[in-house]
Formats: C-alpha cells, structure tokens, sequence
C-alpha cells in the first residue's frame, strides 16, 4: 500500500513540475509583450487570452501536486496541536463529505463544458481575433481527475493513520525553509549569530 501511495504522489509531483515551466513561458511572453508594445509598438490582441489561459493551466494542474505536499491551506493553529488520529479523522471526514463530491462535480461539469466548447469550436471574444479556448476548458476535467487520484491516496493515508496512530511518509519535494534544519546544516549555533549580530551593531555605533 506504500509504494502505491507514493507512486501516486510520484505522478501528482511529475505533473506539477511539468507544468511548473509554464511560468517560465509566462514570464517570457509577457516579457515579449512589453518589449512589442512599448519598443516596437506592435501589441498583439491575443497576448491577454493567453497569459490568463496559462495561468490557468498552471493553477489547475498544480492541484494535485500541492496535495500530495500537504501543502493547501489549513487552520493549523488549532489542527498542529492534535495527535495524528484526531487529525486523520477530522481530514478523513472532510475527505468524504466535501473533497470527494466536489471533485466528481468538477470533473463532471468540466467534462460537459469542455465538450460543448469543442462541439462549437469555441474562441475567446475577449479580441476579433481571439485564440481558441477549448484546450484551456479541457484542463478543467483533466485536472480534476489528477486531483481525485491524489485524494484516493489521501483517503488511503487517513485510514492508515487511524489504524498505525502516524502518518504514512510521503514523496518528498521542495520544501519551505525550515530555520533549525538550516542552521544544523550550515553548523551554526544561535552564539554564533549573536556575536557577529554584536560585532555588526557594534562596528556601526563605533
């Protein structure tokens, strides 16, 4: 059951990383936009459409990879201080009473709206000429099966919490500077930092 696990936050962090790059590609057309429209004075009407359609993308189809990270928002304050079986118990509930019919209803809805965007071929009349939207709208049902898979597992690791009282480990990624980790890493010790902080205060009173 644990390898099946992380295979499956394997794939959600493969799919994440993959569409990472789109800030990238992001970052350079605006980049490009900017230089064409105050440089060159040639905008281009379809440059809007496609920021917010890869924006959009990179939103949705990062769903599943921030799940598999426990990273989605959460009340912590309250949540960090219960053992894991609690904790397990109130996510497992959640899981099933909100999570799981929220993602079936996406990945419906989606699914429907992508294919009556196809069926009429679909373009953004945001701009004349606006480009076709009906890719972006299958992101929408894609997504949401990649986040329903992440939530199986989930529901998986809950259930094992219940029976074990831990939770199972996870597939590791990047994650937020943590200041301890950092100093142990390095060798430094709390003395040190306040010393070369009276050594720095110090030379500038002098």
């Amino acid at each position: 059951m644990q390898r099946l696990l992380l295979t499956i936050d394997k794939i959600s962090t493969l799919v994440g990383q993959f569409f990472a790059w789109l800030i990238v590609g992001l970052t350079a057309l605006i980049s490009w936009e900017v230089f064409s429209r105050y440089v060159l004075g040639k905008p281009h009407g379809w440059m809007l459409d496609a920021q917010i359609m890869m924006y959009g993308v990179l939103f949705m189809m990062a769903g599943a990879y921030t799940l598999s990270k426990n990273g989605h928002v959460r009340g912590d304050v309250l949540y960090g201080f219960f053992p894991p079986r609690l904790q397990a118990g109130l996510d497992l509930t959640l899981y099933i009473l909100f999570f799981i019919p929220g993602v079936i209803a996406l990945i419906w809805a989606g699914y429907r709206y992508a294919g009556e965007s196809w069926a009429i071929n679909e373009h953004s009349n945001i701009t004349a000429d606006g480009p076709p939207i009906y890719p972006f709208k299958t992101v929408i049902p894609v997504a949401g099966a990649f986040l329903l898979l992440q939530g199986a597992a989930e529901i998986a690791r809950c259930i094992l919490c219940l029976k074990a009282g831990r939770w199972p480990s996870r597939e590791e990624d990047v994650e937020e500077v943590d200041v301890d980790k950092l100093k142990a890493m390095v060798h430094v010790k709390d003395e040190d930092i306040a010393k070369l902080d009276d050594l720095v205060t110090g030379g500038a009173r002098k």
